[in-house]
């Protein structure tokens, strides 16, 4: 649970339950078990503003989208170590229907500090940030304003009132110190003038203004990038902070570009010259650029297809991660096997590389893969997943061993009883190394 959720969990607890007395004469009386509990005092205030907004027509109205999504949110904005209260309206009788109500945290009691209105169908996001790094929590609104368009504004405040820094359409963005001047710019992907997508890079001036620097056009629509497509913040190999953007085209290729500053320009450093877009183009297997052997470098997948078997098998495929440097050259730092139907992947030793294939195989309570050699067809692997009823017995039997366990499933190996199995595979040990559940990255990830 994030800080922001458990904020507001505990708000609501507030809410509705009240503390305990116990010491020395503390007498219970049975009436008190019936009475309505007691709210801390800057509760019940805070409680009064919200009832009083709502009487006056308005709803709630949460962000829909991002990690903050509560309709009262508990945050520290301008670092004093007291948290303000956020809540998220709509009143569909204003000009400006969605509204963002900010409430200070005074001794005992709250009060309205200021109050961010928008137009449009709904709030879309809400991300706090200290960008230039003065202490004070920038405000970034993603506001849904119409099917095909969003609008995104970024305010910074003090004690009083917000001031607008940034206000422009957008289909996502991201923050990331890209200049490592320990201020962290803005990264905005929107539809540019023909369609094409564009990333806006803004940067702090002297003046506390944030301002467009540079923009450069990158190689997937917004239409790629809107449904499947992720903004990640990386790091090439020699060290230097990088934005990985990758969309989904129609048939299913992931299209990566890899954006960086040259001479304080935005500029894209797997760009290929004759066609004007992204060298980096593979099909499609649901992973995007990640820090994937935890070595502080981002490292980008390439879907490669496996050779079939004798008899035509699938071609499932291999994942190839490698890392580039400014110049957009590349080097492949490790292979693995991924099975997105069963949930597991195995890190592929440079030995097997153009020597097997694979087959899946299913039946009832079980799905397994086995590894074959290509040159005589010999299998010298097994891999399966165990669910339903008596998984715990099947788990241990035969030559099986365990390698790895959900709630309800048990993944297991097998090497076959055969000289091919002990001379080219793994051993128990290197298995369970190799062997990794895969956790889905919808679930761990949100849009702003």
């Amino acid at each position: 649970m994030t800080r922001h959720r458990l904020a507001a969990a505990l708000l609501l607890i507030l809410f509705t339950l009240s503390g305990c007395a116990n010491g020395p004469g503390f007498t219970l009386n049975p009436q008190e078990l019936y009475a309505l509990p007691k709210l801390p005092a800057k509760y019940t205030e805070l409680n009064g503003l919200l009832t009083e907004i709502l009487s006056g027509g308005a709803e709630y109205a949460a962000p829909t989208s991002g990690s903050n999504i509560q309709s009262v949110q508990l945050i520290d904005l301008n670092g004093d170590g007291r948290e303000e209260a956020v809540a998220f309206f709509r009143n569909p009788a204003d000009e400006k229907p969605l509204k963002i109500y900010i409430f200070s945290a005074e001794d005992d009691t709250y009060r309205q500090s200021f109050r961010i209105e928008g137009s449009g169908t709904a709030i879309y996001s809400i991300n706090y940030v200290d960008m230039n790094g003065d202490g004070r929590m920038e405000i970034a609104v993603g506001w849904k304003a119409a099917a095909e368009l969003q609008v995104l504004e970024v305010y910074t405040s003090d004690d009083e009132e917000t001031h607008p820094l940034v206000r422009t359409d957008y289909v996502k963005y991201l923050t990331f110190d890209l200049n490592e001047d320990g201020q962290q710019e803005l990264l905005v992907l929107r539809a540019g003038q023909n369609g094409d997508g564009v990333a806006d890079y803004y940067n702090w001036q002297d003046d506390g203004s944030l301002v467009t620097r540079s923009y450069i056009r990158i190689s997937s629509t917004m239409a790629e990038l809107s449904q499947q497509g992720r903004v990640r913040a990386g790091t090439l190999s020699n060290g230097e902070p990088a934005i990985y953007v990758s969309g989904v085209t129609d048939q299913s290729m992931a299209v990566t570009d890899i954006l960086t500053l040259r001479g304080g320009e935005i500029a894209n450093v797997v760009i290929d010259q004759t066609t004007g877009v992204s060298g980096e183009i593979s099909p499609f297997c649901s992973l995007y650029p990640s820090d994937f052997n935890s070595d502080g470098i981002t490292e980008t997948p390439r879907s490669i297809a496996l050779p079939t078997g004798p008899s035509g098998d699938t071609a499932y495929r291999l994942i190839e991660w490698r890392q580039f440097d400014r110049s957009g050259d590349s080097v492949s730092v490790l292979r693995t096997y991924h099975n997105l139907d069963d949930g597991w992947y195995l890190r592929i030793p440079d030995a097997w590389t153009n020597r097997f294939y694979a087959v899946r195989t299913t039946s009832p309570g079980e799905a397994s893969v086995t590894f074959c050699l290509r040159d005589s067809a010999q299998p010298f692997l097994r891999v399966s997943a165990l669910s339903g009823s008596g998984r715990d017995m099947r788990a241990v039997r035969g030559n099986r061993f365990i390698i790895g366990r959900r709630t309800e499933t048990i993944y297991t190996a097998e090497l076959p009883d055969s000289s091919v199995a002990r001379d080219f595979s793994m051993t128990e040990e290197e298995l369970r190394s190799a062997f990794s559940l895969i956790i889905r990255e919808d679930w761990l990830t949100s849009d702003n």
